[in-house]
């Protein structure tokens, strides 16, 4: 499978839903690189992640939008760079994640096993940027039960 950045994939997620904050698009990437993971069983972009104080970041990703509250367009992503099975699997995490809020986002990630895990020693609002590893993603995301 052909890689793309994650500007690419966060200019496919705005495209699908339209501006966001940029919480609950850091959060949607993150959700998208594990589930590509679990269900392509590869990374969808190369970028770190990392455990900040409200959940995953991805810094690149930061970085273009800091300052900012809503994100309108990532100029740098390329959506149309998206294979169809990349593609297939952002819609399946915009579907079921896309229409929670940017904290609830935030509160679920913080309860789940790989952010948790790279913050172990570091307390829940102080700032840390120790990377969440794909092999923890991996393995949290692929023992959840199925939903039915």
């Amino acid at each position: 499978m052909r890689m793309v950045n994650v500007f690419d994939v966060a200019a496919f997620i705005l495209r699908n839903c339209g501006p966001m904050t940029t919480m609950k698009l850091q959060k949607l990437v993150y959700y998208c690189q594990a589930w590509s993971l679990v269900w392509d069983e590869e990374p969808l972009f190369p970028e770190k992640i990392e455990a900040w104080a409200n959940g995953p970041v991805v810094p690149e990703l930061f970085l273009l939008h800091k300052g900012q509250f809503k994100v309108r367009s990532i100029p740098e992503g390329k959506p149309e760079k998206l294979n169809k099975k990349q593609r297939e699997t952002v819609l399946a995490v915009i579907n079921y994640y896309g229409n929670k809020s940017s904290q609830w986002l935030s509160d679920l990630t913080h309860i789940e096993d790989p952010w948790r895990n790279a913050r172990v020693e570091i307390s829940e609002k102080r700032r840390g940027n120790r990377v969440i590893s794909r092999a923890s993603m991996l393995e949290y995301y692929s023992s959840l039960p199925p939903e039915t």
